[in-house]
């Protein structure tokens, strides 16, 4: 009996380990997101989300913040009971936020003063397989208001924004199906033609011309490198640069020690006190300058005398005039 409650003991501890082996590895695995905290909202598209899946990635300006949980259609999810003509036809797209606990009781408890303040979403491509995420950003309120509907929202709403590159192929899109076979035919026919008018075009382009013309320009940049090169290896170049740098930093020593400062007030003050000087003597200053210029007057009186008579102007005055002795008769 002991044994056979040995066994059992140890048949029934093996099954408690595994079991919490099982529970760690999906825990590990994936099962942590059932204790996970996480917020769900939804947002309605009055346009196609082609592209956008179930488990598309959710990002807020670049910053991951969760995936698309589910992607329905406002008339089965919102409207039965409307009438079919009622019916908006929007598309209800949900989306998880896995983040902390704090987060999400933020974006929780803020989620509709965001959504005042202009936060939209917005489905975007990425890259060029065709393949869209959802991106959330702030954007201009009035210019993207919120859809309207007449039903509660199950989750948290967040108004959408058009997606303008989805229009763009939607419309391409739209456009190639309503092509028939003529338009096509047609359309290639015209395409060969363009092709044609552009190789003749670029058959009568002077190739030779141009590439001669390239070519001298590109010797001409090099030249005007190389000159270029052997300016900068000039060591007067350095020689100058490092003189305007000494004086820089002289300056800039004056500037910070204040002697600039100084030197600037003690003009002023100088100019200052040479005004009142000339404004206290003012008339002494008239009565120099014209004394000044009788002396001017003389002296150019005195030169003009010395052109004419220098021995005269020196020894005495000018001397006098010969007489000529008168003819007797």
């Amino acid at each position: 009996m002991m044994e056979e409650g040995k066994r059992f003991a140890r048949l029934g501890l093996f099954v408690v380990v595994s079991l919490c082996l099982l529970a760690a590895a999906l825990f590990m695995l994936g099962g942590r997101k059932w204790f996970q905290p996480t917020f769900t909202f939804e947002t309605y598209f009055n346009q196609s989300v082609a592209g956008l899946n179930v488990g598309a990635p959710v990002l807020f300006r670049g910053v991951p913040l969760g995936h698309v949980s589910e992607i329905l259609a406002s008339a089965a999810t919102y409207e039965q009971d409307v009438p079919l003509d009622l019916r908006r036809q929007y598309i209800v797209v949900r989306v998880e936020v896995n983040l902390s606990a704090r987060e999400v009781a933020w974006m929780r408890k803020d989620a509709i003063k965001l959504t005042t303040k202009g936060l939209r979403a917005q489905t975007q491509l990425a890259g060029i397989t065709g393949q869209q995420f959802l991106a959330l950003d702030f954007l201009d309120a009035r210019k993207y208001p919120p859809l309207t509907f007449a039903w509660r929202p199950e989750y948290p709403y967040i108004p959408s924004a058009p997606n303008f590159a989805g229009e763009i192929i939607a419309h391409a899109q739209t456009f190639l199906a309503s092509l028939n076979e003529a338009d096509i035919k047609n359309l290639g026919r015209n395409l060969n033609a363009l092709v044609s008018t552009m190789q003749t075009k670029l058959g009568e382009l002077p190739v030779g011309e141009l590439s001669a013309k390239a070519h001298e320009v590109l010797g001409r940049a090099d030249a005007t490198l190389e000159r270029l090169d052997a300016v900068l290896r000039d060591p007067a170049l350095k020689g100058a640069l490092e003189n305007v740098a000494v004086i820089t930093a002289r300056v800039r020593r004056l500037t910070e020690d204040g002697d600039l400062d100084r030197m600037v007030k003690g003009i002023d003050e100088a100019a200052e006190r040479l005004d009142i000087l000339i404004g206290d003597n003012q008339y002494d200053v008239r009565v120099i300058v014209h004394d000044l210029r009788v002396t001017v007057d003389n002296l150019r009186v005195l030169s003009e005398a010395l052109k004419r008579y220098p021995a005269g102007v020196l020894v005495g005055g000018p001397p006098e005039k010969l007489k000529l002795p008168e003819n007797s008769q």
